[in-house]
């Protein structure tokens, strides 16, 4: 039943200086995106192995070798997230399923679950709310770029008031499980112990080492006479 869903991944090439800026103190822009390259990984992976019709990144920047066989590529659209979704979702044909490259900890499973929940109704809509007050997954049967335009993106609303959007449209959206969004620091630890075997966690690991060495370094530095 699963097969009849696209799946989209809106991301941003995890180059440094350009993702996870938020991460950025206390690390580096260099540990940012590679903790954001991880995250993007987990997220294809997860979506190449759910059933679906068709497998789509809408992309801001150049593909890397973190691009798994299977994906179409499309450019995001200039403008602000609210275009840039209407623009994706008005390239593919629905009904479709699209997640962010924020939540590393999503599975198949999570993903199936969604899908199945988008085909049950005619003009059915799907809404993944996150901890933040955004929104980590959306569901749509039809595309309708009034779904997103004018949408306030990136505060702690923005969940709120995608939902009434859906609904004012006649989409009443079913709520899919609440997710972590990695935004700062301390949501990059709560993700990556929630996901303990993946490339996330590994990365973070990495880089919440190298930020304790160096912390022990500047606190040796102080103290040496």
């Amino acid at each position: 039943m699963n097969a009849g869903v696209t799946l989209i991944v809106i991301a941003k090439a995890p180059v440094a200086g350009r993702v996870k800026t938020r991460l950025c103190p206390p690390c580096t822009p260099e540990q940012a995106a590679k903790l954001a390259e991880a995250a993007l990984r987990d997220t294809l992976e997860a979506v190449a192995a759910t059933p679906a019709a068709r497998r789509v990144l809408a992309l801001d920047g150049a593909v890397g070798p973190w691009l798994p066989d299977g994906f179409d590529v499309v450019p995001q659209s200039e403008g602000g997230l609210d275009a840039r979704l209407a623009h994706a979702f008005s390239t593919i044909d629905p009904p479709a399923l699209l997640i962010g490259m924020d939540t590393p900890q999503v599975t198949p499973e999570m993903l199936e679950h969604a899908s199945r929940e988008l085909l049950r109704w005619p003009n059915g809509a799907v809404l993944g709310l996150s901890v933040d007050g955004g929104w980590w997954a959306i569901g749509l049967r039809r595309a309708d770029p009034e779904a997103f335009i004018g949408i306030p993106m990136s505060t702690v609303s923005t969940g709120a008031h995608q939902r009434a959007r859906l609904c004012a449209l006649g989409s009443i959206p079913q709520l899919l499980p609440k997710l972590r969004d990695v935004d700062t620091f301390a949501d990059a630890r709560i993700v990556a112990e929630a996901a303990p075997g993946s490339r996330f966690a590994v990365a973070f690991s990495a880089v919440d080492q190298q930020l304790t060495n160096k912390g022990k370094q500047l606190v040796d530095a102080v103290g040496a006479p």
